[in-house]
């Protein structure tokens, strides 16, 4: 049976991805839960309709993702946190690189900063995801806070 799906699927495939799958699994699952149709003729030409318009906007998303990305690259960010010698006081999180660049004039959600988590002052990299396509790497320093 093929289908289009909805929605992502684990471990079947992702939004507007033609499947094929066994009967039962698409018309007693699937279907029923909204996260599939059937990919008759005309619906697979509905669907390419939409990808082909998608792409154009995609390029254009795609664009300003990558001059975002550009301008991230040229930051400098310190974050200063309370520490004793080397070591903090705390920890600095994804929460404070989203924090740091907000003040930089570049809000990006903390979900998509991969950072770890840092327990000491130097130098480090996060990576940030602007897009599906784009990932950046930011270098950033931790210094200790002065008194």
């Amino acid at each position: 049976m093929e289908l289009i799906l909805k929605q992502d699927v684990q471990n079947l495939g992702f939004k507007d991805d033609v499947v094929t799958v066994k009967n039962g699994y698409g018309r007693n699952y699937l279907i029923p839960q909204g996260f599939a149709q059937l990919a008759t003729p005309s619906a697979k030409k509905v669907l390419a309709e939409n990808l082909k318009q998608r792409a154009h906007k995609e390029a254009k998303v795609v664009a300003d993702a990558k001059a975002l990305a550009e301008t991230l690259k040229a930051l400098e960010i310190k974050i200063a946190a309370k520490a004793g010698g080397e070591k903090l006081f705390g920890s600095v999180t994804n929460i404070d690189i989203a924090e740091a660049l907000e003040k930089s004039g570049n809000a990006i959600d903390r979900k998509f900063i991969t950072s770890g988590i840092v327990k000491r002052t130097g130098k480090y990299a996060a990576s940030i995801r602007l897009h599906r396509d784009v990932i950046v790497e930011l270098a950033y320093e931790i210094v200790a806070e002065k008194a």
